[in-house]
């Protein structure tokens, strides 16, 4: 049986983003447990905010194409989501706005239907970003994913992260990279394996 393929990234467009760092972790993990992970970087992928009289006028980005096959090729997601004033970043709805669009020939969603997903948040603050997941979880379970209950958020991520970009504490790294785990442990269930 093949590797689960899972493709994970930040919606955080910061270099030194902790929501980078945190999923790099929970990436670990999933290769750890035998999955494909591809590491991806949503500053590598430029696009317009979403305006439907563009997508008529010139089609969907090519930025947006690249990431929507990203997206379609893989069974599964890691998602780390900043909290910015309580809500998800722009640059993550965006991505999902583009990706959601349908194409000719193609069935509806095809890059959200079925897919599992595993969702995180790490912020500066106490909260670790909470306030931003259930956005996203409802969001991605209205296109069709298959979001996973468990979730984490890494608060205080000043002072959590060290340089290298591993979590300090090792419970706290355990926990993350559990999470990739899970995600993988669910896709191969739900595979048949």
């Amino acid at each position: 049986m093949s590797k689960p393929t899972v493709l994970a990234f930040a919606g955080s467009l910061r270099a030194g983003s902790y929501n980078k760092k945190l999923v790099r972790i929970a990436a670990q993990g999933a290769r750890n447990a035998g999955a494909h992970v591809t590491e991806i970087d949503l500053r590598e992928f430029p696009m317009p905010i979403y305006d439907g009289d563009l997508e008529v006028s010139e089609g969907m980005p090519e930025h947006a194409r690249r990431l929507r096959a990203l997206f379609v090729e893989n069974q599964g997601f890691l998602i780390a989501s900043p909290e910015y004033n309580s809500g998800m970043s722009a640059a993550l709805k965006n991505a999902i706005d583009w990706v959601s669009r349908p194409q000719p020939d193609v069935p509806p969603l095809i890059a959200f239907r079925n897919k599992v997903v595993a969702l995180m948040s790490a912020s500066p603050g106490a909260l670790g970003g909470i306030r931003a997941l259930p956005m996203v979880r409802q969001i991605l379970s209205n296109v069709g994913a298959i979001v996973l209950p468990t979730q984490i958020a890494v608060g205080k991520a000043a002072e959590v992260f060290a340089v290298d970009g591993r979590l300090m504490d090792d419970k706290q790294r355990t926990s993350v990279e559990a999470l990739g785990a899970d995600l993988v442990n669910f896709l191969t269930r739900l595979n048949g394996a």
